[in-house]
């Protein structure tokens, strides 16, 4: 029998029995599959933050791995459930953005409505699509069944606005906070390698009425001025605004969404 990795991302905590009805289904129907739990702790319904954590983590999971995704608002509607082929990775979960930026990092990726209700528990419930739909699928797909005879491919998922910052014609950089972590860093939409920051040539992030100017190497050369926001490569692979042993959303009032600019001179 194939052994396959099916990851799992929810929103649904781990005080309920949903991430564990949902591992068992997965295990009655595909025993040898290998459950792995990227988080259960996304704060609830924040489609948005899963779509981040989801993207900055399935590429480090071998190729053929499945991930099972569900941060679902909209379960018992009329969003449908989608199955996502994309490189040597399968996604599956609803369609309502979450799997935006897995999309715009794989653009040839195919989208099918998962509609095949052979492959669903009986009678599926309206409020728990997690375990009626999305894990027996997940589970048909460790077992081989293949893609194409879950549902047909659709044109037209539903995406989150591109998060691609947007270079201006003095050179300055404008993006905005696209997450903030456990700890409290600002995630930017700054690709650190696009960036070229070095002293020099100097700059500065403004986001609100700061401008941070410090580039920290690690967070314990951040701690060499306390209190004081600096800048960070962050492990996504974008520029992050951090504060040594504090929380740099919460000390500077920073959300999700916060326009940053990045200058020269």
């Amino acid at each position: 029998m194939s052994i396959r990795i099916i990851t799992l991302l929810t929103d649904f905590g781990t005080e309920d029995y949903f991430v564990g009805a949902m591992k068992g289904v997965i295990l009655t129907r595909s025993p040898t599959s290998v459950l792995v739990d990227i988080t259960h702790a996304i704060p609830p319904q924040d489609v948005r933050a899963a779509a981040f954590t989801l993207s900055a983590a399935y590429s480090h999971f071998p190729a053929g791995s499945i991930h099972l995704a569900v941060v679902d608002p909209g379960v018992g509607s009329d969003r449908r459930p989608v199955l996502v082929e994309a490189a040597t990775h399968l996604f599956v979960g609803p369609d309502n953005g979450l799997f935006s930026l897995v999309l715009e990092q794989v653009p040839d990726a195919r989208i099918r409505h998962l509609i095949n209700t052979a492959y669903f528990l009986p009678n599926p419930s309206a409020t728990f699509h997690g375990r009626d739909i999305f894990a027996p699928v997940s589970a048909a797909l460790a077992q081989g069944v293949a893609p194409e005879d879950l549902g047909p491919m659709i044109q037209d998922p539903i995406r989150f606005e591109s998060i691609q910052c947007e270079s201006m014609a003095d050179g300055t950089v404008t993006g905005r906070i696209i997450h903030i972590d456990h700890f409290g860093n600002c995630i930017t939409n700054l690709p650190w390698d696009r960036l070229a920051l070095s002293a020099d040539r100097p700059y500065s992030l403004r986001v609100k009425e700061f401008q941070i100017q410090k580039l920290a190497q690690s967070y314990r050369e951040g701690a060499s001025d306390p209190g004081k926001p600096f800048l960070i490569r962050g492990s996504a692979g974008f520029l992050e605004i951090s504060v040594q042993s504090n929380s740099a959303a919460r000390q500077l009032k920073i959300r999700v969404g916060e326009p940053v600019r990045l200058i020269w001179g």
